[in-house]
């Protein structure tokens, strides 16, 4: 669906983008991560063709992308970081004008606009003005403004900056609502759990470069990153742990704290393995607790640093 490469992009002396490049299949949810800073927002806007790239080449559904080519672009619904809404208006009169800008006949936009209220939770709310809506609620209205025209690639720039948790769980829903249909989705973000929640891929930006790329299980294993399992147990706990070494991917078990601290490359696809294990041996298992690594620790090994940290 979407292709770029190599793009590039200076502000004066600094180079704000760096040779990225990436990938985003039909259906498919990719999250830029990175810290603010990291050049996620000027990445996202030489995508759009709302800024002009120094280096590089987009491609969308086959058709070179760039600042001039209007009929491309009409593909991507655009969701900024800055709330676009207009606040003495309701949301069914700011969908409206909108949906009238993108040139939609009245019956069909008023079908979208059903639908899209539904999607992001705010048909109980239409006919209210804007300008009473809580922060998070002025978001979701956000992201339905970028779903009028039907948009082949959905670009997300931080949609759950600054809202409560319930509005950033509705707008969490709405995205997995969409990519399941089929559309392409754009997510950036520098909150951890909603990239582990929603991307099927992550980049890593930071400093203006990409770091790496993956599935989340891929990008744990370029950093050689294994699950760690917590055992609660009574019995011969080191004829337990000679056991369990001796199962393909367990690196390491060792007594503690009354029972087994083990770790594994994929302690999931062990367990079944290791409770059979312990069990020859006579030891007792009264619980079990699986500690999988994140994209935290990945973003921590590349970048030496925690992903909120500024700059």
């Amino acid at each position: 669906m979407l292709a770029c490469e190599g793009l590039r992009k200076s502000f004066g002396e600094r180079l704000a983008v760096d040779g990225v490049g990436f990938t985003i299949a039909e259906g498919e949810t990719y999250g830029l991560l990175g810290p603010n800073g990291a050049g996620k927002t000027t990445t996202i806007s030489m995508v759009c063709g709302l800024l002009s790239r120094d280096g590089g080449r987009v491609t969308l559904k086959g058709r070179e992308l760039d600042t001039g080519t209007v009929e491309v672009k009409a593909a991507i619904g655009f969701v900024p970081q800055e709330i676009a809404i207009y606040p003495d208006l309701t949301a069914n009169e700011n969908l409206r004008f909108f949906g009238r800008l993108y040139g939609l006949a009245r019956d069909e936009l008023e079908r979208r606009m059903t639908r899209i209220l539904e999607t992001i939770g705010l048909a109980d709310r239409a006919d209210e003005r804007t300008d009473g809506f809580s922060g998070g609620m002025q978001r979701r209205l956000n992201i339905g403004l970028g779903l009028l025209n039907d948009p082949a690639l959905l670009v997300l720039d931080e949609p759950t900056v600054g809202v409560d948790p319930q509005s950033r769980n509705a707008i969490l829903d709405s995205v997995e609502a969409l990519a399941s249909e089929g559309m392409a989705v754009l997510y950036t973000t520098h909150y951890m759990e909603e990239a582990e929640r929603l991307c099927d891929r992550v980049g890593i930006l930071d400093e203006g470069k990409l770091r790496a790329e993956g599935t989340q299980r891929q990008l744990i294993g370029l950093v050689g990153e294994h699950d760690r399992l917590r055992i609660e147990a009574r019995g011969d706990l080191l004829s337990a742990c000679a056991a369990t070494l001796q199962i393909p991917g367990v690196a390491e078990a060792v007594p503690r704290d009354g029972g087994i601290e083990l770790i594994a490359l994929d302690v999931r696809a062990s367990l079944a393995d290791i409770v059979r294990a312990i069990d020859t041996t006579g030891t007792g298992i009264t619980s079990m607790e699986v500690q999988e690594p994140n994209l935290e620790a990945v973003f921590l090994h590349l970048t030496g640093k925690a992903l909120r940290d500024e700059g």
